[in-house]
């Protein structure tokens, strides 16, 4: 049974760029799908597929999502093509929300794989610094909302050092993770 493979991970920690690099190099039978958003395209960060707000709506009217919600003033999409890469035996990591886990958990039921991305808060800091998109109170607000508890189920995967051993990490995880079980795990 192919899983859907929920990533989830405090602004800063690393989710993008293991997406991208998924993309460049996954695992055998894995592939990264991209979300629907109404942010505009070049607004920087995750690779996604822009949508204005009435498109958006339009194609939630018809049924063209999985799995969608509204956070930060947009509109965010997993289309329906996910459900066709499952059914063909992949495995689909997408960019999840930690708010919206429980609507994905209640449509994939034991074939979502949640998995927290985790940093140190120095290096949660060090890169919301580096990127300049917040001012010094954002970052301590993001580096407290980084420190709530893992989400109960969710297996966690270490993003402190090099994206290269992220990625590694990420597959040995995915080659030992049981199908339809879900527990901690420290990597």
């Amino acid at each position: 049974m192919a899983r859907l493979i929920w990533l989830m991970g405090a602004s800063g920690s690393g989710k993008d760029s293991l997406l991208l690099a998924l993309r460049e190099s996954a695992p055998d039978r894995v592939v990264v799908a991209h979300r629907y958003i109404t942010r505009c395209a070049s607004a920087g960060g995750e690779n996604h597929i822009a949508l204005s707000e009435h498109e958006f709506l339009r194609r939630s009217e018809f049924g063209m999502f999985a799995v969608e919600w509204q956070a930060h003033q947009f509109y965010y999409a997993l289309g329906t093509e996910i459900d066709l890469w499952l059914a063909a035996g992949l495995d689909v990591v997408v960019n999840g929300s930690r708010r919206h886990l429980a609507v994905a958990q209640q449509r994939y039921g034991d074939r979502l794989l949640p998995v927290c991305l985790q940093v140190s808060p120095e290096v949660l800091a060090r890169r919301l610094r580096q990127r300049g998109r917040e001012d010094e109170a954002e970052i301590i607000r993001r580096i407290q909302r980084a420190a709530e508890p893992v989400t109960a189920g969710c297996l966690t995967l270490n993003n402190d050092g090099a994206l290269d051993e992220t990625l590694r990490d990420f597959s040995l995880l995915l080659a030992e993770m049981p199908w339809g079980v879900t527990e901690q795990n420290d990597s």
